[in-house]
């Protein structure tokens, strides 16, 4: 079977390495493993591969625990997107031996890196198996492990076409470290080995989340030429079909609350000028976080057309709408703006993160909301009511912190296999 998976990469492999001969594209270059990292330490580094931005930042918390608990080992990570490179690159920097992206799974570009790399653990972060990558990994004698893993209901459904396939897929994993006890029953449903997957949290709740004092707050607000009396709604990860709804509804609420502002942070900083132009049709002033500044002229709307910052974001906000949920995408992290205290709205789409959807609902830091009635509705009475605000702002808190803990029981799982390859 792997023969032929290998057989199957043969022509698209000839022919992309002859257009990225001709094209001198750099990116291509690196995906067909044609360009290798330099300079990479001794053999036996930890290999880290993080899909994209949602997987980079669980990644954080993972390979800050790495560094502290073998000093001696070098970390290469890996990514697969240019938003998550963009993200890898800003969060790491010095701290990792090297940052690079992720080859094509055809068999040469995998057997180059892997060869360049010489890994002694590669750990996957929740997502992005690769079958020719992993099989390769065995072959070497690397063990590979799945950190953070989840399961969606659509994956599920994907999978449940071809079990024996998946199996085979994750065959080479010596354990699957599930988010939550539904994401174990679902990978177990497909006949995996009960003994090998195991539900050890979600390592995002440990990740240092960003602090911010009275001081730093008030420097943010001025360089985005905002006032600290201002109310500020931050909708994040938001994607195409949502921001109509948030903009009507920012509207009907801007004429009882005339001190309100949105901030939008779309998940794709590719659709900013996009929705710029929205803005502007809908009647309201907007400003690019590339462009605003203290001095600039006031504005309705902000559109965050940058990485990394939505972090800080949150901790302006009064309130928080979380995106990919009024869509059927399937939501995002809602940990983050929980950490800052504040209540966290989401759509009636969050399959991709069930158990935390539920969790949040449950100790009373967050509303789902159907539509964009019900989404005013919400926000009219937290605007109106700065006790709930903070009543369910510290509930959403207290959810981020009485679930922490995913990444010791992680650890000792890593510490296993490596203690493992020793003694091989």
């Amino acid at each position: 079977m792997m023969f032929l998976y290998h057989f199957m990469w043969a022509f698209p492999l000839f022919f992309l390495v002859t257009v990225a001969s001709f094209s001198g594209s750099k990116r291509l270059r690196e995906r067909l493993s044609l360009d290798l990292p330099k300079g990479l330490p001794k053999k036996g580094n930890l290999w880290v591969h993080a899909l994209s931005v949602g997987e980079v930042l669980s990644a954080v918390p993972l390979v800050a625990k790495l560094k502290g608990a073998f000093p001696e080992k070098d970390i290469v990570l890996s990514v697969t997107t240019r938003s998550g490179m963009a993200l890898a690159s800003e969060k790491f920097s010095g701290q990792v031996a090297c940052i690079m992206t992720l080859p094509l799974d055809a068999w040469w570009c995998t057997r180059r890196m892997i060869n360049c790399v010489r890994p002694s653990v590669f750990i996957l972060v929740e997502t992005d198996l690769w079958p020719g990558l992993l099989g390769f990994l065995k072959q070497k004698g690397v063990r590979s492990l799945l950190v953070n893993g989840r399961i969606s209901p659509r994956t599920l459904k994907s999978y449940k076409k071809a079990p024996g396939v998946v199996r085979r897929m994750f065959a080479p994993l010596a354990y699957c470290l599930m988010q939550t006890d539904l994401d174990r029953d679902r990978l177990l449903q497909l006949g995996m080995a009960r003994e090998k997957v195991i539900t050890t949290g979600n390592i995002k709740f440990d990740r240092e989340m960003f602090t911010m004092d009275a001081h730093k707050k008030g420097e943010w607000l001025e360089t985005l030429g905002l006032k600290p009396e201002m109310q500020l709604w931050v909708a994040g990860s938001t994607h195409e079909g949502e921001e109509i709804v948030l903009l009507r509804v920012f509207q009907d609420l801007k004429r009882e609350f005339p001190l309100l502002r949105l901030i939008v942070a779309p998940r794709d900083v590719g659709r900013s000028y996009e929705i710029s132009r929205m803005i502007r049709n809908q009647g309201m002033a907007v400003a690019l976080r590339t462009t605003v500044s203290k001095k600039s002229h006031p504005y309705d709307v902000l559109v965050l057309d940058t990485v990394g910052e939505l972090g800080y974001v949150y901790g302006l906000g009064s309130t928080a709408f979380v995106g990919g949920s009024f869509v059927p995408i399937g939501g995002h992290n809602l940990l983050e703006p929980a950490h800052w205290g504040i209540p966290v709205l989401f759509g009636p789409h969050t399959h991709n993160f069930e158990l935390m959807s539920e969790s949040i609902l449950k100790t009373g830091g967050g509303f789902r909301v159907q539509d964009g009635a019900e989404l005013y509705d919400v926000m009219e009475r937290l605007l109106s009511d700065s006790a709930l605000r903070e009543r369910m702002g510290g509930r959403a808190k207290s959810f981020v912190v009485e679930n922490r803990g995913a990444l010791e029981r992680v650890m000792g799982y890593i510490e296993h296999i490596r203690s493992a390859n020793r003694v091989g």
